[in-house]
């Protein structure tokens, strides 16, 4: 009845998403490495025989209903359009290389599709994200447990296998593990069908992302445009989303482009001995709203975690490079989109 679909780059957790899943449900992991090398090296799952599929070494999970594929390091959204592709029963099941599906989740999630209406095209597993006890969650833990509110994400998210084909599956103008996921649930409400969320279980661990993660993360404003121009300016509230923060990040960047650029027309003046207070006084006004902009910002992100130096430190750098880089991406976006 169903066959989970598991793209991945060679995370170690693949593993233990396999072996939760369990050796009574298909299984198809998608491979969407990209060179040589990633393509010669061997996905770290731990357990079972190495086994040989297309040319990469994979172990065998120890699971006998595991099939691999490959993608050719196209992003998510191709690597799940050439996993359902491989399936052949009704429903496919999506899931991430890092989550862990909780115990009983196979017969949870049969019972979850095998009475649905017709009109129901999708359904959601429950996602749970751990946070630590005794602590504050950091702002990354934060981001990771908005999982647990969003809407139809594909970290746990199965899909009739007639609804995909009808609307033609994921849009793999979407590079990267945002939004894609997004816009396929809008495609597919729109083609007249129902979204419903099921019983079924999943866990997200927290992955640590390294000191940048909440600066790469911006990448993702280029996408927003993409959204925007797929599905036009409600497409936020379409998928339960709240009001970004672009426009802000907008007006901080500009106050602070403008009093630098004020600031050097005051330098030069000054050398030409011409009394320069003018662009001076405008500089330190577009310097105080810049300063004050991303002090908001900073303390928005301190506020409701740990507060520990290291992630204040963090919070305060990111919070200085954030509104310009999410700014460019945005950028980015709309010229990719028009073009």
């Amino acid at each position: 009845m169903i066959t989970v679909v598991i793209p991945t780059i060679g995370r170690p957790t693949l593993g233990d998403t396999v072996a939760a899943v369990g050796s009574g449900v298909p299984v198809i992991v998608v491979d969407d490495r990209v060179t040589d090398r990633d393509r010669a090296g061997t996905l770290r799952c731990g357990g079972g025989s190495r086994t040989k599929e297309r040319g990469v070494t994979l172990p065998s999970f120890s699971h006998e209903r595991l099939r691999v594929v490959r993608s050719g390091g196209r992003g998510p959204a191709a690597a799940r359009n050439a996993g359902w592709r491989a399936a052949d029963t009704p429903w496919v099941v999506f899931l991430d290389d890092d989550v862990i599906p909780e115990p009983g989740w196979a017969e949870t999630v049969w019972k979850d599709l095998v009475d649905l209406p017709e009109d129901v095209a999708g359904s959601q597993g429950r996602i749970v994200v751990p946070l630590p006890s005794g602590r504050r969650p950091t702002d990354a833990e934060r981001n990771t447990a908005g999982l647990a509110r969003a809407l139809w994400v594909t970290a746990d998210m199965a899909y009739r296998r007639s609804v995909l084909e009808a609307v033609g599956g994921f849009d793999e103008r979407f590079p990267r593990a945002y939004r894609e996921d997004a816009d396929l649930a809008l495609r597919v409400a729109r083609a007249g069908h129902r979204l419903v969320r099921g019983d079924r279980v999943t866990a997200h661990p927290v992955r640590p992302d390294g000191f940048w993660a909440s600066v790469r993360f911006q990448r993702g404003n280029a996408d927003d445009a993409l959204m925007r121009h797929v599905h036009g300016p409600g497409w936020r509230a379409a998928i339960g989303g709240g009001r970004g923060r672009l426009r802000t990040h907008a007006v901080t960047t500009a106050a602070g482009l403008a009093a630098l650029i004020l600031a050097a027309r005051g330098v030069i003046g000054a050398r030409r001995e011409a009394l320069g207070r003018g662009p001076a006084v405008l500089a330190g006004l577009a310097g105080a709203v810049w300063a004050a902009l991303t002090a908001e910002f900073a303390w928005r992100r301190i506020a409701p975690g740990p507060r520990t130096p290291d992630e204040v430190w963090r919070m305060v750098v990111t919070s200085v490079v954030i509104p310009p880089v999410a700014c460019a991406h945005r950028l980015r976006g709309e010229w990719r989109v028009r073009r």
